[in-house]
């Protein structure tokens, strides 16, 4: 059982919830008009505001005593020794070393590779087999060998070279692959194919059809000048047609939902530029090293972390909206669902037993101002009740006038409207003065006492995201030690490619159906007539 659970402060914890659940923001802030100073912290230029959370300074002080319950201190030395703390994999997990100011050796010999092969594509040396440029690039992958560097590339889409187009092709379903080859030319097109073992079904079901593309159009010789490979499995490299030497490899100690760092990230450096890479590089060091430094009470993940654990497993709250108001953070949502949910989706802890609490929320959200249009009606009036998450910049990554101020007085307006909702009364008198009908009252009372948490950065750059993006990184760690599970294994994904390895030979026809539940059963049947 997790020790934590015996904790004076988890119990303490569990009472405060009483008490907060009577009590709403509105008075919270009538009690205290500094919460915002109380609840607020800063890093480097970053601001990070709890003060819309339904806790106060009392209940986050317990953040430290679990903190210290937990041994974070000590996973974290383990972590960072190499230990195998992935003990269901038996793997260490050292993606901070991806990262480090001076790298291993093995580490640095890659990141070189990336480069050079960077410059050698920029600079027009790295040519097609027809002699001619590379203009467009195509990752292929899936996971964490995409969403990365999907969602980076999106981020920092003002930095993206002009010359050099990249794609990301993840889906199994053909129109994945075939509306990107669409508008593609084989002789200038360069594909990324990233896949650890060269096993991954639907990574090698699209290369296998992007190499059939490309060979139609030149030849077979032709792959070899158009495909490299990031993986470790230089036998199935070799054998697919793509010369060893253009691998790029990456390690077991290395998780795929945290492998941006690695050359994950090649199909990124190659978007905005090594040197790019190497300040995303750098602004995650620079988390790493607050992180690693700093108390509980001022650590940016930690509290990000406590304030999960405080909604999910003591007011109940189970789904968290990540609401960046930043169209080029449009992928980070669907990037946090991967890493926190793959992460931390789990009901069994560290000993073998089923935790006796809840774990991760469900993550989703939208960015702002789109979602206003769509699901915000549910979370200002709807009967269930989500955490919040906003996530804004101060400076515009494209400055266009008068847009900027008014997509950050949609961000701090909602967030203040989910906080302080409206009454009845207040609904009324609003009418009364507008001469409309009273009878409207009812329809437009908010309730308020929604929580959230704003989170604003200095500006959307190299730096600031790879920070951000170790932000959460770690945040995952603190919580993976605070409800005492494993947080790097995924046996759950496991276990539905186990189950479809099985069923493929029915589709095909090559096997008959049996072995499968009715449903199933009947869902193989109706296909294969």
């Amino acid at each position: 059982m997790n020790p934590i659970l015996s904790s004076p402060a988890w119990q303490e914890l569990g009472r405060e919830a009483e008490r907060w659940q009577a009590l709403t923001l509105r008075e919270a802030f009538a009690h205290d008009p500094a919460r915002f100073s109380r609840l607020s912290r800063r890093w480097r230029d970053w601001l990070l505001d709890l003060s819309k959370q339904r806790l106060d300074a009392r209940i986050l002080a317990f953040c430290g005593e679990l903190w210290s319950q937990a041994d974070v201190p000590g996973w974290i030395a383990r972590m960072r020794a190499g230990e195998t703390i992935n003990h269901t994999e038996g793997r260490a997990v050292l993606h901070i070393a991806l990262r480090e100011a001076q790298p291993r050796a093995e580490v640095a010999a890659v990141l070189a590779k990336m480069r050079a092969f960077c410059a050698d594509v920029h600079a027009g040396r790295w040519r097609g087999a027809t002699g001619e440029p590379i203009t467009d690039v195509v990752n292929i992958g899936i996971g964490g060998s995409d969403l990365g560097p999907r969602m980076a590339t999106q981020a920092l889409a003002a930095y993206r070279l002009p010359h050099l187009r990249v794609h990301y092709v993840a889906n199994v379903d053909g129109a994945d692959l075939a509306t990107t080859l669409a508008s593609l030319r084989p002789e200038h097109t360069l594909f990324i194919v990233a896949s650890k073992t060269f096993t991954t079904q639907e990574t090698m079901q699209n290369a296998l059809s992007a190499r059939a593309w490309l060979a139609s159009a030149l030849n077979e010789a032709a792959v070899a000048r158009h495909f490299v490979a990031v993986s470790t499995a230089l036998d199935k490299v070799a054998a697919f047609g793509i010369d060893p030497a253009h691998a790029f490899a990456f390690w077991e100690w290395v998780g795929g939902r945290f492998s941006l760092w690695s050359a994950i990230g090649l199909p990124l450096a190659l978007a905005i530029g090594y040197e790019r890479f190497a300040e995303m590089l750098a602004g995650a060091r620079a988390m790493d090293e607050h992180f690693f430094t700093t108390p509980p009470d001022e650590n940016l993940p930690a509290l990000l972390a406590f304030v999960d654990l405080w909604n999910t497993d003591f007011l109940g709250i189970c789904t968290r909206a990540v609401l960046p108001y930043s169209h080029s953070l449009g992928l980070l949502p669907r990037y946090l669902q991967q890493l926190e949910m793959e992460s931390l989706g789990k009901r069994i802890d560290r000993d073998g037993e089923e935790t006796a609490y809840a774990t991760q929320s469900i993550v989703w959200g939208e960015p702002g101002t789109n979602g206003q249009h769509a699901f915000y009606q549910l979370l200002h009036q709807g009967t269930l009740s989500a955490a919040c998450e906003f996530i804004a910049v101060r400076k515009a990554d494209f400055p266009l006038a008068g847009h900027q101020e008014k997509l950050l007085a949609n961000c701090f307006a909602q967030s203040a409207a989910l906080m302080w909702g409206k009454s009845e009364s207040e609904a009324r008198a609003e009418l009364a003065a507008a001469g409309a009908q009273a009878s409207l009252a009812p329809y437009k009372t908010f309730p308020g006492n929604r929580p959230s948490t704003t989170l604003l950065l200095p500006r959307l750059d190299p730096f600031e995201l790879g920070a951000l993006i170790a932000l959460y990184e770690h945040k995952v760690f603190v919580l993976g030690c605070l409800w005492h599970i494993n947080a790097f294994d995924q046996w759950g994904v496991e276990y539905g490619k186990e189950i479809a390895g099985r069923l493929l030979p029915m589709l095909e026809g090559k096997a008959p159906i049996g072995g499968v539940d009715p449903s199933t059963a009947g869902l193989l049947e109706a296909c294969r007539q």
